[in-house]
């Protein structure tokens, strides 16, 4: 932020529009001490006349005591005695703050960057209590966050940014509004870990999925056995029943297009097959 703008258009006006009503006076009264005298005045207005934009203030010193605040706008102070001190932007601000190689609560470096959003809601504070609040604001943020990260658990960090950030923006809030300023809202961008570290979490999830993966399978397993003995008992009570889903699975393999079953004698005794043949093979010829 700049301790003095430079000089404003309407100070250069007024001080051109004195030094020419000034030449212009003395050529028609031959008193080159006219042209002087407007261009001294020319020159006092030059100095005296400030203007402060909307977003702004000002705070103005006279012989080093506080006089008050000026702006927005247009307004007059008296050259060499009063001073001005640094203009104030009033408008919302961001700072961007980062914490390298921070230890965790459960002892990981992370790096992580955060963004301030912050405004100067009293200019007087601002200018008054603190030498530079554009760097306190800095250098506090830092050290908040800092201490914030050493407070809780990698795991939390990143599944729990808005919780961190809100409590970033209270810690912050604090200590900033004894210097009229206020911290609207602190969002933490992102966390950065180590590459072995990350490489290390990446095989523990995988391993965790193929391990829970195994315990669905192994569960299924256990279904299927049992609704196999489930079936088992319904077909030792009627063998009626075996002999139709023996037949119902002869009848699946051989029903593809050019498929070629080879089923042992023995088998088609068993599901009485070879009567059923028979008897078909007579009904055709009748």
């Amino acid at each position: 932020m700049n301790l003095h703008k430079n000089f404003n258009s309407v100070g250069v006006t007024m001080l051109l529009l004195c030094v020419a009503l000034g030449l212009v006076a003395a050529r028609f009264t031959n008193m080159p001490l006219i042209a002087v005298f407007a261009a001294l005045v020319g020159c006092y207005f030059l100095f005296a006349i400030v203007v402060v934009d909307q977003w702004e203030k000002v705070a103005v010193l006279r012989f080093g005591r506080y006089r008050g605040l000026r702006g927005p706008g247009l307004f007059l102070i008296v050259p060499i005695v009063d001073t001005l001190s640094r203009y104030v932007d009033q408008r919302v601000r961001v700072t961007t703050v980062s914490a390298e190689s921070t230890l965790t609560r459960d002892t990981v470096p992370v790096n992580v960057d955060a963004i301030i959003f912050w405004l100067v809601w009293n200019a007087e504070k601002s200018i008054l209590e603190v030498e530079d609040f554009k760097e306190a604001i800095t250098l506090s943020s830092q050290t908040a966050l800092r201490e914030s990260i050493g407070r809780h658990q990698l795991a939390q960090m990143i599944t729990e940014r808005e919780t961190l950030g809100r409590e970033l923006q209270r810690i912050l809030d604090e200590k900033t509004t004894p210097w009229g300023i206020t911290v609207q809202s602190v969002e933490i961008r992102d966390v950065r870990i180590p590459q072995a570290l990350e490489n290390a979490m990446s095989q523990q999830a995988q391993a965790e999925r193929e391990r829970q993966a195994r315990v669905i399978l192994g569960e299924a397993e256990v279904q299927v056995s049992d609704q196999f003995a489930q079936a088992s008992r319904v077909y030792a009570q009627n063998p009626g029943a075996l002999h139709l889903r023996g037949m119902n699975m002869l009848y699946e393999a051989i029903r593809e297009k050019g498929a070629m079953v080879l089923v042992p004698s023995s088998a088609i005794e068993t599901m009485g097959l070879g009567a059923t043949l028979a008897t078909v093979a007579i009904a055709k010829q009748q």
